[in-house]
């Protein structure tokens, strides 16, 4: 797989049939987001190597199948494919062709309110997921903050918040995670509670 996918999906996990094939692989309404704009495709990977393609209310019926580890065999309409799997999330898909740079985005429209039918619906998904994500991290996590060259802490969000809602502390100091040696990144107070 080039090294620039990976920059574009950071944490990529290969696809690990004890983890991911009956809770989050099999049996799932796979949304194609490659040109989702023009006409969706509903991929379902069933057992028995069967793979259900549904492309504006036409379904196709073709097959599939794991050959080793991550790599997968895909019949298709221009023939036989090799593809890698990895997963971004448990409902964010990655299939690589194998040996060269064209891959195909996938998201398990299951774990979503709303039908995905075009990109706007895809950016909103992914939106909501990470955004939760990040306060569902900030939340639990402690920082140290830095007023006048001195270090204070390490204080959840929450209490960070309180000061500065108790103006004890500026919401323009630097802080750092508990995780990180110095203050880098240039993160303020004010950042954190806008996630939060």
């Amino acid at each position: 797989m080039a090294s620039y996918i990976f920059e574009l999906f950071p944490d990529l996990k290969p696809f690990d049939y004890n983890l991911h094939y009956e809770d989050f692989f099999l049996n799932k309404n796979w949304v194609l987001v490659n040109g989702i704009n023009h006409k969706k495709a509903i991929y379902v990977f069933k057992d028995e190597n069967t793979l259900s393609i549904t492309e504006n209310d036409t379904v196709t019926e073709t097959s599939w199948c794991i050959t080793i580890k991550n790599t997968f065999s895909i019949d298709t309409e221009d023939g036989l494919i090799t593809v890698k799997a990895y997963f971004k999330d448990t409902d964010v898909l990655v299939l690589n062709h194998k040996n060269t740079d064209d891959f195909a985005l996938y998201i398990n429209e299951e774990n979503y309110n709303e039908d995905l039918n075009n990109i706007e619906d895809v950016q909103k998904f992914l939106h909501e997921k990470y955004t939760k994500k990040a306060t569902d991290l900030i939340y639990d996590h402690e920082f140290y903050f830095i007023e006048q060259s001195k270090e204070y802490g390490p204080f959840t969000v929450e209490e960070l918040a309180k000061k500065v809602e108790e103006n004890t502390i500026s919401e323009h100091c630097f802080v750092r995670d508990v995780n990180e040696h110095d203050y880098s990144k240039k993160i303020r107070i004010r950042d954190l509670t806008k996630a939060f």
